[in-house]
């Protein structure tokens, strides 16, 4: 089996990778697990750092290019995780590189799958800026999508497709609609919410970080390790169970500003809480302000998809994955 993960050098595509090389399958047609034997990372930069395996490669290429996808997705490939995006704020700032990448590179990934007329799986990754307006105090499988942003509207228009091209049995989707994802290692990057992340990884890495957000805002949250057995869950499971959507809103913890930096202080001591400072951002606080604070997931608790137990849990799954090399970054 050949699978290929588009923004593979990000830390999502990294850490699927991991995970997949070490599981060695995944569930093929007939869906029984079958073997890895090819895994390609997929990204318009390489990996900053590439596990030595011989089933693992790496391929840079333009995803908004239709040439370079078809040729990526081939006659071997089983499953496809389409990851590869440009990020919210980016997407806000620069709307022709927003739908270059976000939709015309979907539409690239979802055509070259038809193209094969074997309907591999294939796995999208949305998020919760689908929504906006006047929200609920938690968003469900059935609230509607209102999205207030480019990023959001592109993201809402992939997860449609996928319905669309697995009706037509193009390809067997499913769409995973993701809360923010915390903590992210590395640096920062482009996206509305990388403050977050930062907001933990700084502080407890000996870092000092600038919060452009108020104290009572709060988010939805979820830990790289929940996300990513998610994703396999998701992968595996027999498409039909999900019915004619084929998108599960993913179950999250919801804590404020306030909260975070508590959690901060409870894992790395007064010092550590103290170098958060504050640096307002209007444009960011209004993005924000526009993303649920809450989800009740019903859907995919039915699955068995859960949430982490509670903030402490994502911060100390941090500190056990990633603080030893967050800390050895050169900044």
């Amino acid at each position: 089996m050949k699978v290929v993960i588009t923004g593979g050098a990000g830390f999502i595509g990294g850490r699927l990778a991991e995970r997949l090389l070490q599981r060695g399958t995944l569930a093929g047609r007939d869906g029984r697990q079958e073997a890895i034997d090819e895994l390609v990372l997929f990204d318009a930069v390489p990996p900053a750092r590439l596990i030595e395996d011989p089933r693992l490669c790496s391929v840079t290429g333009d995803i908004a290019d239709r040439a370079t996808v078809a040729r990526l997705i081939d006659k071997a490939v089983r499953s496809v995780f389409h990851f590869a995006a440009v990020v919210s704020a980016e997407a806000e700032t620069d709307t022709d590189k927003g739908l270059r990448i976000n939709l015309d590179g979907t539409r690239h990934v979802l055509e070259a799958c038809r193209a094969l007329g074997t309907a591999p799986r294939l796995l999208f990754t949305s998020s919760l800026a689908v929504y906006g307006g006047d929200l609920p105090p938690a968003v469900e499988d059935d609230t509607p999508h209102r999205p207030q942003t480019s990023y959001g509207t592109q993201k809402a228009i992939g997860e449609l497709l996928v319905n669309d091209y697995t009706r037509k049995g193009f390809i067997d989707g499913r769409v995973l609609r993701l809360p923010t994802i915390v903590v992210r290692p590395g640096r920062p990057n482009r996206a509305a919410s990388t403050w977050v992340s930062s907001l933990f990884r700084e502080p407890l890495s000996g870092r000092e970080t600038l919060c452009p957000v108020s104290r009572e805002t709060a988010l939805a949250m979820l830990s790289p390790r929940r996300l990513v057995a998610a994703i396999e869950t998701m992968h595996d499971m027999a498409g039909e169970s999900l019915g004619p959507d084929r998108s599960l809103l993913l179950p999250a913890i919801t804590a404020s500003v306030a909260e975070m930096i508590e959690a901060v202080r409870r894992a790395g001591g007064a010092e550590a809480a103290a170098l958060i400072r504050w640096q307002p951002d209007p444009m960011t606080q209004h993005i924000v302000d526009g993303w649920p604070r809450a989800i009740k997931a019903a859907r995919a608790a039915r699955f068995g998809i859960a949430a982490d137990p509670d903030l402490d849990a994502i911060v100390q799954a941090f500190v056990e994955d990633y603080l030893a090399a967050q800390r050895a970054l050169n900044f």
